[in-house]
């Protein structure tokens, strides 16, 4: 038997104009890193486990057990507290914010007054507070931060952030700026002095 019912026409394929692909390219990036930032934020959550589930080893304080606090574990979702392969996850996440994210909106041009470090995964500070700066942008820009999210942390933490980084003084101040020299060096800063003890 025949099918008689009448076909509708398949829909007109959707056309960028050429002037709004470079907008479309930029959106893509920042979807995908935002789907890598995701994917790391529940990795995080999925390897926690669940408060109600923990118990308390014999002997513990119940206050310790009320908080939920797990000896074993980072006390801080902040880099500088984690370790090892935990480190290198949060690096490697942090990594693709700054690179497909960050930089690509925020880079600005690199001179002698305003340094930047394409090795900015060496210098501990800047690690640590493009990850404060990232912590604070999957905040600020999530739903329930609210309209005025995206210009709080502008205000408040990115434009502090570049001011630190990208200072003349500041941590990437002994890096080259030269593409022609991309050697990397980092000035030992001296080490405390010990305070003798008193007898």
């Amino acid at each position: 038997m025949a099918d008689t019912s009448p076909t509708s026409p398949s829909p007109e394929p959707y056309r960028v104009p050429d002037a709004d692909l470079d907008d479309l390219a930029s959106t893509l990036a920042k979807t995908m890193a935002e789907v890598r930032q995701h994917g790391v934020i529940l990795d995080r959550l999925g390897s926690e486990p669940d408060p109600g589930a923990i118990q308390p080893p014999d002997g513990a304080p119940e206050a310790e057990a009320a908080d939920g606090k797990k000896p074993d574990g980072p006390a801080s979702v902040f880099i500088l507290a984690l370790g090892g392969k935990e480190y290198a996850v949060e690096l490697a996440a942090l990594s693709d914010w700054v690179n497909y994210l960050f930089l690509p909106v925020y880079g600005r041009e690199i001179s002698t007054s305003r340094p930047w470090c394409a090795h900015w995964h060496e210098h501990p500070e800047a690690v640590a507070r493009l990850h404060a700066l990232w912590l604070a942008w999957q905040q600020f820009t999530d739903t329930e931060a609210g309209l005025s999210g995206p210009s709080t942390w502008h205000r408040d933490h990115l434009d502090q952030t570049l001011a630190h980084l990208r200072a003349p003084d500041g941590p990437f101040a002994a890096c080259t700026t030269s593409a022609t020299r991309p050697n990397h060096r980092v000035l030992a800063t001296p080490a405390p002095e010990q305070a003798g003890v008193a007898a």
